[in-house]
């Protein structure tokens, strides 16, 4: 893949999340008279959701902490990792804001209360287990982790949801649920 300048992938962000958003590809998760938060404060940050806008600093907020995301968020080398070029983050922004645009899961970025730094992010996306409403994943870079951050925003974040959004059962693989429990659920819907 041909890599893009950081300048020039922002030139491009905005027709190409435009056309993303108008293709529908999978059913919205909330219906359309809930009102999406499109912006919370808590205790030392704000969110905002993900998108071409956000895109260098998501950028260095993962890339800081490749292997603690492998091991705590994705248990996976596929994401975050070393390879990814500034056009492969706008791509994976404008996909994020397409999605949130369409009602399919919604990306937020946890922002210093400057909203110069990303210190994690907050993913609400459908579940792939019966019984449950939603699925919640929360990651924190590795600087707020070791100082405490990812409690308090998993703490916060559970009051959110239960505060702001419809659902009434929400899973939190790898928080309440334990990754071994959810990966025997989620292997369970694939066979």
């Amino acid at each position: 893949m041909k890599r893009i300048t950081f300048a020039a992938a922002l030139l491009l962000a905005a027709m190409p999340c435009a056309a993303i958003a108008a293709e529908p590809t999978a059913p919205a998760l909330v219906a359309p008279a809930f009102a999406v938060p499109t912006s919370a404060e808590g205790p030392g940050f704000v969110l905002r959701p993900l998108g071409p806008d956000l895109v260098k600093i998501d950028f260095v907020a993962y890339m800081s902490s490749v292997e603690h995301l492998q091991q705590t968020f994705t248990r996976s080398t596929e994401w975050p990792h070393a390879g990814i070029s500034d056009a492969d983050a706008l791509l994976d922004m404008q996909a994020e804001a397409g999605r949130f645009a369409r009602r399919e899961s919604f990306a937020y970025s946890v922002l210093t209360p400057d909203g110069k730094r990303e210190r994690g992010c907050i993913y609400v996306a459908p579940s792939p287990v019966a019984g449950y409403d939603a699925v919640v994943r929360i990651w924190v870079t590795k600087a707020e982790y070791d100082a405490g951050f990812d409690k308090a925003l998993e703490a916060w974040a559970h009051t959110w949801i239960a505060a702001k959004w419809p659902f009434k059962n929400v899973a939190w693989p790898g928080r309440d649920i334990p990754w071994a429990t959810w990966d025997a659920l989620t292997a369970k819907k694939g066979a």
